[in-house]
């Protein structure tokens, strides 16, 4: 059986305690692989390496930081069929979502930041009136910590390794136990590309055992995380005291916020994918669709209409949507169904299992449309992280604002109008870090990616995780 090994010190190694555990395709609901259960031994050693690589990639130029990275992305791009079926296999995701969206995603992310590292410019002031001036020089941190999530796997842990070793870290990551195949087939392609070894160190694990040892490492002097609000507070709690930089992405509860005046034709089949997108699993989907009450019977028949068409099956096939990732999860977003039935919801379209013939044991789920009579309700406040959205109609601008606020949240929203006024106010005054107008996941890898709220702290993205990634020193010199 095919074994996923830690990547350290440019070599594929067992785990110290050679313990494994066990992965499952959601497709099928088969074991497919083993994954290393890496523990503190398995962190050490890669702190080691990457401590020991340090030095000498901090200090290699930046053309050379730039070659290597575009190689990565070059080589991303000629193994895009491999890694589009690995990805698909591990996670559940329809293939050619894999082969359009994930592989790309990681090679762009590898390309941005080879050339944006050649960009980063620091600053000086010079003191008028006086011989002085200050200049700010930007030096990388150390040794830094990583850990993805599972839904986007390879594109997120590109995304948090690329600007991390572009701005002269050395790195140790850990990719979710839950999709760790494309991170263990990255090892490769990072050997091929004449990666320095050391410089990027995967290890595999789970988070109270793996995660948790790279977290309280004291040598590790900063961690990006994407996950769970609930895991983000507990590694918080760890880091905080010891005075690490964090930066954490967290959940969602998206509103998608639809007014009268919209273009109905193109805000239907955005929304529709903003809704479902990868099984719905995708932080930044719309799971909260508020629509203005006088055409929210025409949208609502209109988008049930739609989505009962929407086909879900074998990964490998040209489907809709793919599997829920894994078994537990399925049983989750099952669990928040019921409960919007007990919170006297509606179910208007799907909220069932699918059984898929060849593939009955696998995790799939029909989406799932729900109409609630309470915004407050549970099921409208918590993330589910799943193909489940909800209706909720309003009538004027401010009670649609009050709705997509009330949430602990506050990572994405989308607002649908031909009004550029309308737009304006909405955009400043809706508690999120990303609003988009009449679009959804239109993605400039230059701008800033972050929540507020529970959704999380700090940024990613262009160069602001060139900033995080690097220390700030001010150095003033006066002149005669």
């Amino acid at each position: 059986m095919l074994r996923l090994k830690n990547y350290i010190n440019g070599n594929y190694q067992d785990p110290a305690d050679n313990n494994w555990m066990d992965l499952t395709t959601p497709a099928s609901g088969d074991i497919y692989a083993q994954l290393a259960k890496s523990n503190q031994a398995d962190i050490e050693s890669a702190y080691a390496a990457a401590s020991s690589a340090f030095k000498q990639w901090s200090e290699t130029t930046l053309e050379e930081r730039s070659r290597i990275m575009l190689k990565i992305a070059d080589l991303i791009e000629k193994h895009a069929e491999e890694l589009a079926s690995a990805e698909s296999k591990d996670n559940g995701k329809p293939v050619w979502l894999a082969a359009a969206v994930d592989i790309p995603r990681a090679s762009a992310n590898f390309r941005f930041y080879a050339h944006a590292l050649t960009q980063f410019a620091s600053e000086s002031h010079n003191s008028t009136g006086k011989n002085t001036i200050n200049f700010t020089l930007r030096q990388p941190i150390g040794v830094v910590g990583c850990i993805s999530p599972w839904n986007l796997p390879l594109y997120l842990f590109s995304w948090k390794v690329a600007p991390a070793i572009a701005a002269g870290n050395t790195v140790v990551a850990k990719p979710s136990e839950v999709t760790p195949y494309t991170a263990y087939l990255l090892g490769d392609i990072l050997t091929q590309a004449g990666l320095p070894a050391g410089v990027l160190n995967i290890v595999h694990g789970i988070g109270p055992e793996a995660g948790q040892a790279l977290v309280e490492h004291p040598g590790i002097r900063a961690i990006s995380f994407t996950g769970g609000t609930q895991t983000g507070k507990l590694l918080a709690a760890t880091a905080a005291p010891m005075f690490k930089k964090l930066s954490l992405e967290l959940g969602g509860k998206n509103p998608n916020i639809i007014f009268a005046d919209c273009n109905f034709e193109r805000m239907m089949q955005v929304t529709l994918r903003s809704s479902f997108a990868n099984q719905g699993q995708i932080c930044l989907c719309g799971s909260r669709i508020l629509i203005q009450r006088t055409i929210y019977d025409r949208f609502k028949e209109e988008f049930v209409k739609r989505v009962d068409k929407m086909t879900v099956g074998n990964p490998e096939e040209q489907v809709d949507l793919g599997a829920i990732v894994s078994k537990d999860h399925l049983q989750k977003v099952l669990g928040y169904i019921e409960l919007a039935v007990e919170e006297g919801g509606t179910v208007l379209s799907g909220g069932i299992q699918v059984i898929v013939p060849g593939f009955e044991n696998g995790f799939y789920l029909r989406p799932t449309v729900i109409e609630l009579p309470d915004d407050r309700c549970r099921v409208n406040q918590e993330e589910i992280f799943g193909p489940v959205v909800t209706l909720i109609p309003f009538d004027t601008e401010g009670e649609a604002l009050n709705i997509a606020n009330g949430v602990p949240y506050g990572l994405s929203a989308t607002l649908w109008s031909r009004d550029l006024d309308r737009c304006m106010r909405m955009s400043k005054a809706l508690e999120a870090g990303i609003v988009w107008v009449n679009t959804w996941l239109n993605r400039d890898l230059r701008t800033p990616f972050g929540g507020v709220k529970q959704s999380g702290v700090g940024r990613e993205g262009g160069f602001e995780a060139l900033r995080f990634f690097t220390e700030p020193k001010n150095v003033c010199i006066e002149y005669q």
